[in-house]
């Protein structure tokens, strides 16, 4: 258990001191130093790169992560490439990951990259919200993690460095508590780094102590994936990948679910564009 120290009990980030901020930085490059993960995505950063890996990551444990990404790198290596990807190839390869509306919008993305940006991602945050699938987080990762930008961000990871460093005695922490202070701590020269061991050091809290996420005013569990629309959805793609085209009927009898279910998310994945409608027939 980390002791709680000068820093622990702070709310407001004016309070902080120089030596303070220093302090808390020197905990965490230290941790990162000493036992820093050794991630592919940290390797040959490049724009491209670096959002494929943070799409990935949203909602998916990195360890499931790690050879998806690879796999992901070798099929589709440019913008271009994903832009011309099949979707069923797209789908199958995605297959594993969930959430599977993240492989569409990287797709969407990549084609409007391709045509609006030459085939380079922006590294503007009003331009990269623009783009399909990118929110708050990801603009803000990708500014940081690609074109090393001192810019500000939240997401779980350092959600929950900065509650058990600075909010160790409080319940109902807001994130419009946290942003001041990773705004104030965060290490200009190289945010880059910064991040990455702000991450990491996130993670270690997570398996060696009660999450302290539990203390955010925005934590909220998971809702249960068993017999989920998530879980409906997901084995419809499947088949489909697996041995389009087929019938409602027959993919009822295949997902061994509610029929009810199946065909009323066959009828929201045709509208979304995971699949399509051939007179009876479904296909990718």
């Amino acid at each position: 258990m980390t002791k709680k120290n000068s820093t622990s009990s702070r709310r407001n980030s004016k309070s902080l001191t120089s030596t303070e901020v220093r302090a808390f930085r020197k905990k965490v490059h230290d941790h990162f130093r000493e036992h820093g993960r050794d991630l592919p995505w940290r390797k040959r950063v490049n724009p491209y790169r670096v959002l494929i890996s943070e799409i990935m990551l949203q909602q998916t444990q990195v360890d499931r992560v790690i050879e998806k990404y690879k796999e992901f790198l070798a099929i589709f290596p440019t913008f271009a490439d994903l832009a011309a990807a099949p979707l069923p190839q797209l789908l199958s390869l995605w297959s594993g990951l969930g959430y599977n509306r993240r492989a569409l919008a990287l797709k969407a993305l990549a084609q409007k990259v391709v045509d609006e940006h030459k085939g380079r991602l922006p590294s503007d945050r009003d331009q990269l919200l623009a783009l399909p699938g990118i929110g708050n987080y990801t603009a803000g990762a990708v500014m940081a993690f690609a074109f090393n930008k001192p810019v500000v961000f939240m997401d779980t990871n350092i959600r929950r460095v900065y509650i058990h460093e600075f909010f160790q005695d409080r319940q109902g922490v807001h994130d419009d508590e946290l942003i001041p202070l990773v705004e104030r701590t965060m290490d200009p020269a190289d945010p880059r780094t910064w991040y990455n061991a702000l991450m990491d050091y996130g993670t270690m809290l997570k398996q060696q102590h009660a999450n302290p996420n539990r203390r955010s005013a925005h934590y909220t569990r998971q809702s249960p994936f068993e017999n989920s629309s998530r879980q409906v959805r997901g084995r419809i793609l499947k088949i489909l990948v697996a041995d389009a085209p087929l019938t409602a009927l027959q993919i009822v009898k295949r997902v061994a679910m509610e029929a009810e279910r199946v065909k009323s998310s066959l009828v929201q994945m045709e509208k979304e564009g995971f699949i399509r409608k051939k007179g009876r027939l479904f296909v990718i």
